[in-house]
């Protein structure tokens, strides 16, 4: 399995708006919208920025009860595999792939589709996958199950799943993959 950061290769990899103070990424946001205004970040929401945060609370707090070692107060975010729709979120698209196993793999959890959806108190459709963070081993159980997201829902017409999200707690490997610092 590899996993896939898409990034806009002016600004370089593994740069996150969760790394920033809130009002320093909401201004951050704000120019996004501005200067670049045909990448996905610029239609995001007004509240975007908490909401963000309050998912990643989620997030860390539901994969520290299954034993997930985190060692960032945010996640760097990959997805499972190679996501076309993802690789057209930003003017000028790039991405890093990287094996699974190049990672210490109690550091990274998975969501089955995007945490915001996952989360959402919105998207209310049974499946078992919804609000619910996954080990390594148990994303490959779901993903035998379902496939992968983007094989099925890349243009998003059955639900909001269109790829398995990782979340990277460890600089580790990231910091041999960071491009534009």
């Amino acid at each position: 399995m590899f996993l896939y950061h898409y990034f806009d290769n002016t600004i370089g990899s593994f740069v996150s708006l969760s790394d920033l103070p809130v009002e320093e990424a909401k201004l951050v946001l704000d120019k996004i919208k501005k200067n670049k205004p045909h990448s996905q970040s610029s239609k995001r929401h007004d509240n975007y920025v908490e909401y963000r945060r309050n998912c990643e609370n989620i997030i860390r707090t539901e994969f520290i009860k299954q034993g997930g070692t985190v060692n960032r107060l945010t996640p760097h975010y990959m997805v499972v595999e190679h996501s076309p729709w993802l690789s057209t979120w930003f003017e000028n698209s790039a991405y890093i792939k990287i094996p699974a196993m190049e990672f210490d793999l109690k550091t990274v959890s998975f969501t089955y589709g995007d945490s915001m959806p996952t989360f959402s108190p919105i998207v209310n459709d049974g499946k078992e996958y919804r609000r619910k963070v996954y080990t390594y081993d148990e994303i490959l159980l779901i993903i035998k199950k379902y496939g992968l997201p983007q094989d099925w829902n890349d243009d998003g017409k059955h639900g909001p799943e269109r790829y398995i999200e990782a979340h990277i707690w460890s600089d580790e490997t990231i910091d041999r993959y960071r491009t534009g610092r």
